[in-house]
């Protein structure tokens, strides 16, 4: 749940960015190509991402012009110069980066020593793109208590140092694209913001509600700096830094095929905000969404489409193309120029919305502009009563531009959905595999126990379809659809088990208690009279295979030494449940036009179909 502010204003916004920009062209300077696959990595990139311009601390010789600190002091000079205030009035220091310029003592530590400050309570966040929110909450729930008056929240980043030519050149894998993917994606900045008790004259800038979730217990690593490429190792298991160094352990590394995860969870957790009546997107009049890379854009559009969510292209703001992605910085840089650029007006709503690659971590802030003498009444969420079902599922499993009657119905799926995933990435199949402990034996094992429970989904689908009648019968062809589509996805499973070396015949194979019991629902629902509850059944298990699924191959490619055509069901679920899902959104539109109150009866579906499918999960 969120946590709501009454008492906290923001009163200024800085921003440092060191020397002059850099162009794509002129990047080669600072951040040299190393070789040819470098330099298509590069283009690659660059075409991609939208940034035209960017700084760096270090001049074209690699040396360090500004430093870490003294980057950060430069914000917060800035910051106070616009509020008019002095450091002396200012007791608390929270800050947030991904590291400092020593690995101790902490970042705020230093910056208030750059600063010359008085003696004040500091706070050190460390981490990726969210730290920096990490320390706004933190400085926020200070002054909200009282203990404080007038807190300093700040970020910076300095990645230009690790990225230079001269710590590339000796190293022996040149090519590893995600230790280069970075270089070209990340850059210097800093930013400040001041967060006051008592509001100024005229309008006031008034910090609502922070929200922030990590989901590293279902996720591995997807961005890390001192970690082996295989992350096997820290950098402080070598015998000398020389050794980790040449070991690429002090790479800053991301694994680009973990980022899809990354945005559908963060708009599953923005979907569950909404559920729960924190914000509507109709509201929004100022959304600043931070994202790495302008390729990610038509991502976060589409992904807030499909929930049927949508924000307007022209309320969205970003300066990515201009200064660059600062990782903790950047949003604290996107408000400072967004506070200078625009004009704002009493009422309307700015939110934050900062995705973290680290280890898959989402944060939301809502700000609203409030005429000094207008008093702001506090967010209540506007929850439903409790229903005969507890609301939540999938989201991102629908068409664009839903019906508008479907998209209750879809933002509550989207909710449950969130909890859901995160318990199966959590089962213990799921986080062996995660925690890189997967064999051939666990594949095998897995496969074993899923084949059978497959076989039974094209039969449970054709009862189901015998069972309708009435209004409902017109439903029968898409579901038969569907049956046929299913009906020789077992054989394929049960393929993928020999080439792991199964032996056991396709009839010695057994459900584990959870695909027994998940069965026995799913056929005693079918054989009830109209049983469209099953419309949620079939949610959970093309919404695994189409969000789940993907996101699994690549380890299990990884870990698992087997070639190919061992893992062709997950590689075909993976390409075409989207498509099944698109079948599943006409067949829920052609069902509540004919009855709104099915809307009940699917999700209550779908929350038994889930706990179930988890069941057979953790027995595996």
């Amino acid at each position: 749940m969120p946590i709501q502010f009454e008492h906290v204003y923001l009163a200024a916004a800085g921003l440092h960015l060191p020397g002059p920009a850099i162009n794509n062209e002129e990047m080669d300077a600072f951040i040299a190509p190393i070789n040819r696959i470098s330099m298509r990595i590069k283009s690659r990139i660059l075409a991609e991402n939208g940034i035209q311009t960017r700084h760096y601390g270090i001049d074209a010789q690699g040396q360090t012009v500004e430093n870490h600190a003294q980057m950060a002091a430069a914000a917060v000079h800035h910051c106070l110069d616009k509020a008019q205030v002095s450091l002396d009035k200012v007791s608390l220091l929270a800050v947030g980066s991904s590291g400092g310029d020593a690995l101790m003592p902490g970042f705020a530590n230093m910056i208030q020593g750059e600063l010359a400050a008085p003696p004040m309570q500091t706070v050190s966040c460390q981490g990726v793109c969210a730290a920096g929110v990490s320390a706004i909450e933190f400085a926020a729930q200070a002054i909200e208590l009282g203990s404080h008056q007038q807190a300093l929240a700040v970020a910076a980043e300095m990645p230009s140092r690790m990225f230079k030519k001269s710590r590339f050149a000796p190293r022996s894998y040149q090519s590893d694209f995600d230790a280069h993917f970075l270089r070209w994606m990340l850059s210097d900045g800093a930013g400040a913001l001041l967060l006051s008790r008592q509001p100024k004259a005229g309008l006031n800038i008034k910090l609502k509600w922070i929200h922030q979730k990590s989901f590293s217990g279902d996720y591995p690593v997807c961005m890390q700096l001192g970690m082996t490429e295989d992350r096997s190792q820290s950098f402080l298991d070598f015998a000398s830094s020389g050794e980790a160094e040449a070991a690429g352990a002090m790479s800053l590394r991301q694994d680009i095929r973990m980022l899809p995860q990354l945005f559908d969870v963060c708009i599953h957790e923005y979907v569950k905000l909404v559920d729960e009546g924190w914000i509507k997107s109709t509201n929004i009049d100022h959304f600043l969404c931070h994202y790495s890379s302008a390729k990610f854009m038509p991502v976060v559009e589409d992904l807030l489409a499909k929930a049927g969510l949508s924000i307007p292209p022209e309320r969205w703001y970003s300066n990515l193309a201009t200064r660059g992605n600062t990782g903790a910085a950047s949003i604290f840089i996107m408000l400072a120029d967004f506070l200078r650029t625009k004009t704002l007006k009493a009422g309307e709503k700015i939110f934050c919305f900062i995705p973290e690659s680290g280890r898959i971590s989402a944060a939301y802030m809502l700000f609203e502009v409030a005429d000094e003498g207008t008093s702001s009444q506090p967010i209540t969420p506007t929850i439903a009563a409790p229903a005969p079902f507890e609301p939540n599922i999938p989201a991102p499993h629908q068409a664009e531009n839903a019906p508008l009657a479907l998209q209750p119905l879809l933002t509550q799926l989207a909710s449950l959905w969130q909890d859901y995933r995160s318990q199966v990435w959590r089962s213990p199949v799921i986080s062996q595999l995660v925690s890189q402990r997967f064999d051939v034996a666990s594949y095998r094992n897995w496969t074993a126990a899923w084949v059978p429970q497959v076989r039974e989904g094209s039969l449970w689908m054709r009862e189901a379809a015998a069972s309708l009648s009435g209004d409902f019968a017109p439903l029968a062809s898409l579901i038969e659809l569907h049956a046929d589509d299913e009906q020789h996805d077992f054989e394929i499973l049960y393929q993928d088990y020999q080439a792991a070396g199964g032996e056991l015949p396709l009839a010695a194979l057994k459900r584990n208690p959870g695909g027994e019991a998940l069965n026995s629902y799913l056929h005693a629902l079918a054989a009830t009279p109209n049983p469209i509850g099953l419309l949620g059944a079939i949610y959970i298990i093309e919404g695994t295979g189409q969000r789940i699924v993907p996101a699994l191959l690549p380890m299990l490619r990884q870990q698992v030494s087997l070639p190919p055509q061992a893992f062709k069901f997950l590689e075909y679920h993976g390409a075409n449940d989207e498509h099944h899902l698109a079948r599943w959104l006409a067949a829920v539109e052609i069902t509540l036009a004919i009855d709104p109150k099915a809307a009940i009866a699917i999700l209550n579906t779908a929350k038994r179909c889930a706990q179930l499918y988890l069941m057979q999960f953790e027995h595996i």
